[in-house]
């Protein structure tokens, strides 16, 4: 079951897996929906840098916050006989599309530093870009490195026990 070599076994390699997913994505994601927003430049991306901490801490209690209910749409979508990147493609699909719905807001409260009403006025004009931005960073930057991380410490451990 080679499939089984990309996928966290344990908390530890969950929450590495879901390190190395965070970190990817807020660098990219971020920078490029503010950009969007507000104009690309490099006054726009120091902007961003600033608050990238506070976007990546809002991103993983996200992340934590939307597992289990993504972890059940991916169930209701796919069969378990369905492939490994069946599985895969529908769970990442279904989590871009919790976390981007709840982010549009947020995100915009981060960023402009305030609660307001005016993420949700423009939600339905943000957030289709917002998604798109994410789904392609997740599907084709962020998981599939995280995924090949997980393999190579697999294929590590696999080494270790064979040697002794």
């Amino acid at each position: 079951m080679k499939y089984y070599m990309y996928l966290p076994r344990n908390k530890r390699e969950f929450m590495l897996f879901m390190a190395i997913v965070s970190l990817i994505s807020v660098n990219i994601i971020a920078p490029l929906i503010t950009s969007f927003e507000i104009g690309f430049g490099w006054q726009t991306w120091l902007a961003t840098l600033k608050i990238l901490p506070v976007i990546w801490l809002a991103v993983v209690a996200v992340v934590l916050l939307t597992y289990q209910p993504a972890d059940w749409l991916t169930g209701k979508i796919v069969a378990k006989q369905d492939s490994f990147n069946a599985h895969i493609t529908i769970n990442i699909l279904c989590t871009v599309l919790l976390m981007s719905i709840i982010l549009t807001v947020i995100g915009t409260w981060i960023g402009q530093r305030q609660i307001s009403l005016e993420p949700l006025q423009h939600f339905f004009y943000r957030w289709p870009r917002n998604f798109t931005i994410a789904l392609a960073v997740e599907a084709l930057v962020a998981q599939p490195i995280a995924r090949q991380a997980i393999f190579l410490l697999h294929k590590i451990y696999s080494a270790e026990k064979e040697l002794n």
